[in-house]
């Protein structure tokens, strides 16, 4: 069985990531925090046995931390959130049986909870791992299913919940992972306590 890891991420250019953190705490520190985010991602996707694959927001970084020996680059196409996963997804199901995708926002992510929804997609249709902000850091499934992307207002806190509707509309079976905590604001950082 081949599994797929989609790993979205945003090229790492000042003033352009972070930027609700940067209204507080400057695009600078924005730009620190999020390359500390990125390679805290990094090293958890690296545990991933499967096929990794790397979305990039703007164009496909060549000469950056994520080698092309473990890792298959693409860009992001699409007009929304939704859409730009919606594409992700259907290219991974070309080759892979079943497709995990994250962020690189979840500092609290391990290679356990990788390994944990791999293991929940064999007895599951999907796997959530739910955001405390009413979001999700992941999302996998055993089978393509637009559906679960489409009528969301993404970003709000309604996306959680909205998906796992769709869920039950599809009458498909879901299972949830512990709850985390995405670093969108200065206080979940400041929460989370790394030194950069």
């Amino acid at each position: 069985m081949n599994n797929a890891l989609l790993i979205f991420i945003k090229n790492v250019q000042k003033g352009k990531v972070k930027t609700r953190l940067a209204q507080t705490l400057g695009d600078d520190k924005a730009l620190k925090i999020y390359q500390a985010l990125l390679e805290h991602t990094h090293s958890v996707a690296d545990t991933f046995v499967g096929n990794r694959m790397v979305f990039y927001s703007q164009f496909i970084e060549e000469n950056d931390s994520w080698q092309v020996s473990k890792f298959q680059k693409y860009l992001q196409q699409g007009n929304d959130l939704g859409e730009r996963m919606q594409y992700a997804f259907e290219t991974a199901f070309e080759e892979n049986d079943t497709v995990i995708i994250i962020g690189s926002d979840c500092a609290s992510l391990t290679p356990e909870i990788l390994q944990k929804a791999v293991e929940k997609l064999e007895n599951h249709d999907f796997v959530l791992g739910p955001a405390l902000d009413g979001g999700y850091y992941l999302l996998g499934m055993s089978t393509f299913q637009p559906l679960v992307f489409e009528e969301i207002k993404w970003s709000t806190s309604e996306v959680l919940s909205k998906t796992v509707q769709h869920i039950k509309d599809l009458n498909k079976t879901y299972a949830l992972l512990e709850p985390l905590s995405d670093i969108d604001y200065a206080e979940d950082w400041e929460k989370w306590g790394w030194e950069i």
